[in-house]
């Protein structure tokens, strides 16, 4: 039987992607889910094997960190950019193109001759897979609606939590097993497979070429020097004394005249790249700043544990790897429950007690001490893993509930941007905030020490007699006790300062509740998208 054409009007009608059967919706959904995981869980798979990457490539300790910077620049710079080429080349090809760059990019990573050819590599696989981050969450608000939309925020924000949770994790072990290379090898064969599954399965809107050729070159080269020099800041100011280095303070001047222009050709550019219409919504804004400390939260404290089990118990990488790995179960384990609670409470009271119960998770790990290991560390880390979806799943609902069509997209790419900088911010201040905390205890120890001379005298004693049963030379024991005390102080200052920044985190989470009874949640499961283009 001949098939019936299409009129003119029909096969110029928009996409109805929420049309489509659930098996196919599920599956293409699923399919994007994965390729974030892997942009995602890429920032972080690299901070267990600095070490072996650094020596693999005859890298300074200063070049190092850029394997990391590099990516985290380059992704800030794509995730807004990629709500306009989703627009222009359609979801289907965006994503399809963000996963093959981002293959044969983990594959040059894992080629790299030297650190220079990592750093390049790095950077561009942190700005093409960039775009699988935000183009997910659109999507997933286009796929599904009603009762069905409520797991979008859910799935996401688990994917979103999950991946730099485990990142260190998994890049230890393969690191172990396989060696560093392997840890951007690993990426080539899902990578290839996400691409072509994108190819095959996902259709649910058509491209719109001609805005290419109407870039605001300008507009994007100020979001790029903007959201990368300020990333630069973030990631080396603590390492320089801020400021006080040059090449920081040119980077902040560059950064903050980078904004002034990119807010200007926002509003006054025919064809700005990036939108800034969703922050007409009070409520798209508040769950902005929720997001910017979610994502500080999050980042920053998975980011502090590993550094003490490292510098105070001295773990190593599989140690650490293994002790933090009840943080991921914790955060599939709230996952469900999340999930019901946004389709049946007010996102307002769910999104309060998630933050309440990340700021007591928080003050948990404020009263560790040197001796903390995987049991002391159990309950903190469960609390404040569980709670973390309590506070990303209804973040997400409040954000882009109320959003259809092309500013679904530009709203889904600044939120997403917001957890990013979050991190970002989060992990600059807790080096500063430590390294101060640090020289404050170390400052007052030693004060308590010299007002006990005498006690301080005898446990110096005590420690050179003990040694001096197994050195027979009096003068080197007794240098060997100092040591080994002043080591000792030097470890209960650290913790001492790692409590301090956790408590300072909690009071933060605690201060975002202000502006919880400010948000207006929209509806279950929010408006039927009308128009996918």
């Amino acid at each position: 039987m001949a098939s019936i054409p299409l009129s003119p009007a029909a096969a110029d009608a928009p996409f109805n992607p929420a049309a489509m059967p659930d098996a196919r919706k599920y599956l293409i959904f699923a399919v994007m889910a994965f390729g974030q995981f892997m942009a995602l869980i890429d920032i972080q798979i690299v901070a267990a094997s600095l070490n072996e990457v650094q020596a693999g490539l005859s890298a300074g300790p200063d070049e190092i960190s850029w394997v990391q910077t590099a990516y985290l620049m380059a992704e800030l710079v794509m995730i807004p950019f990629a709500a306009f080429l989703a627009q222009a080349l359609s979801t289907r090809w965006l994503f399809a193109a963000s996963a093959g760059l981002f293959t044969i990019a983990s594959m040059l990573c894992g080629l790299a001759w030297n650190i220079e050819s990592m750093i390049l590599f790095r950077a561009a696989q942190g700005f093409v897979g960039g775009a699988m981050i935000p183009t997910v969450f659109a999507t997933g608000y286009m796929l599904f609606e009603g009762k069905q939309r409520a797991m979008i925020p859910a799935i996401l924000g688990m994917v979103s939590v999950l991946a730099p949770t485990l990142g260190p994790t998994v890049g230890g072990w393969i690191t172990d097993a396989m060696g560093w290379r392997w840890v951007f090898f690993i990426n080539v064969v899902p990578g290839a497979a996400v691409t072509l599954a994108i190819i095959a399965l996902v259709k649910i809107d058509r491209p719109n070429l001609p805005m290419l050729r109407r870039i605001d070159w300008v507009h994007l080269a100020s979001m790029a020097v903007f959201l990368a020099g300020l990333e630069f800041v973030l990631e080396e100011g603590p390492k320089h004394e801020w400021f006080s280095e040059p090449s920081i303070a040119i980077g902040a001047w560059l950064s903050f005249v980078a904004f002034g222009l990119f807010l200007e050709r926002s509003f006054r550019s025919d064809g700005p790249i990036v939108k800034l219409t969703p922050f007409r919504k009070p409520t798209f804004v508040f769950a902005c700043v929720f997001n910017l400390v979610i994502g500080f939260g999050l980042y920053a404290s998975t980011y502090l544990v590993p550094i003490f089990l490292g510098r105070v118990q001295g773990y190593n990488a599989s140690e650490i790897g293994t002790t933090v790995f009840v943080s991921g179960i914790a955060q599939l384990l709230g996952v469900p429950i999340a999930a019901a609670l946004s389709q049946k409470v007010d996102q307002r009271i769910v999104i309060t007690f998630g933050l309440s119960l990340f700021a007591v998770g928080l003050w948990m790990f404020s009263f560790m001490t040197p001796e903390w290991g995987f049991a002391a560390l159990f309950w903190p880390q469960v609390v404040r893993s569980f709670a973390i979806m309590l506070c990303i799943v209804p973040s997400v609902g409040l954000a882009l509930g109320n959003f259809e069509g092309p500013e679904l997209r530009y709203a889904s790419g600044l939120f997403n941007l917001m957890r990013n900088l979050g991190g970002a911010i989060g992990i600059a201040l807790v080096n500063t905030w430590l390294g101060d905390n640090l020289r404050l205890h170390m400052l007052r120890l030693s004060e308590a020490l010299g007002r006990s001379s005498e006690a301080a005298n005898e446990a110096a004693a005590g420690l050179a007699q003990s040694i001096g049963h197994y050195v027979a030379d009096p003068a080197l024991a007794a240098q060997m006790a100092s040591g080994t005390l002043a080591r000792i102080i030097g470890r209960e200052a650290l913790t001492l300062a790692f409590d301090d920044v956790f408590r300072l985190m909690a009071y933060l989470f605690l201060a975002a509740l202000v502006m919880v009874p400010f948000c207006k949640p929209p509806p279950i499961g929010g408006p039927a998208p009308k128009d996918a283009h």
